[in-house]
């Protein structure tokens, strides 16, 4: 795969929250994806590319489950925290606005599940006209059957698959 533009390129880091990561997840645990994203998200802050995070909320609740932060190691300050209330990261968010704003064309997709936020976020991502670029290591579902579903069959289809240790950036800036 060649290098990714730091000057265009967003790393997305989908549902990475404690109550998330600390499900029974498959092909992988969330502790793995957790270590995937950070050596990810090491990279794109190193290369001066944009590190961009999505939590989701349930609505029409006053208070959100216990856990329902981001995994707080994976957070820099001044790194851009998206809410969203439904399945994908734009509807109401203003995520595409974010991403364009920023000068991003490409989007690598990070977080779990794999075949419901990252999926729909990606979907929606493509549909903006973003490229999109799947971190297949750096995710996971609730089955492996699921995860397989999407890395295989899907994801093909609206980008390019990679594992973490493919993708890397031209360097600063």
């Amino acid at each position: 795969m060649p290098a990714l533009d730091p000057r265009s390129t967003a790393l997305v880091l989908v549902d990475l929250m404690e109550r998330i990561v600390a499900l029974p997840l498959a092909p992988r645990s969330g502790a793995d994806v957790v270590d995937a994203a950070h050596r990810l998200a090491d990279a794109f802050r190193a290369a001066g590319a944009p590190v961009v995070h999505i939590r989701v909320e349930r609505p029409h609740v006053d208070v959100q489950p216990p856990g329902s932060e981001l995994v707080p190691s994976l957070v820099r300050e001044g790194e851009p925290v998206v809410v969203k209330r439904t399945i994908g990261g734009f509807q109401g968010t203003g995520l595409h606005e974010l991403l364009s704003g920023l000068g991003v064309t490409t989007v690598v997709f990070a977080g779990i599940a794999t075949n419901l936020g990252v999926e729909s976020t990606a979907r929606a991502a493509v549909d903006h006209g973003y490229e999109a670029v799947f971190a297949e290591d750096a995710m996971t579902a609730f089955t492996a059957e699921e995860h397989r579903a999407s890395v295989e069959l899907d994801f093909p289809r609206l980008g390019t698959v990679a594992p973490v240790s493919a993708l890397t950036l031209d360097g600063p800036a």
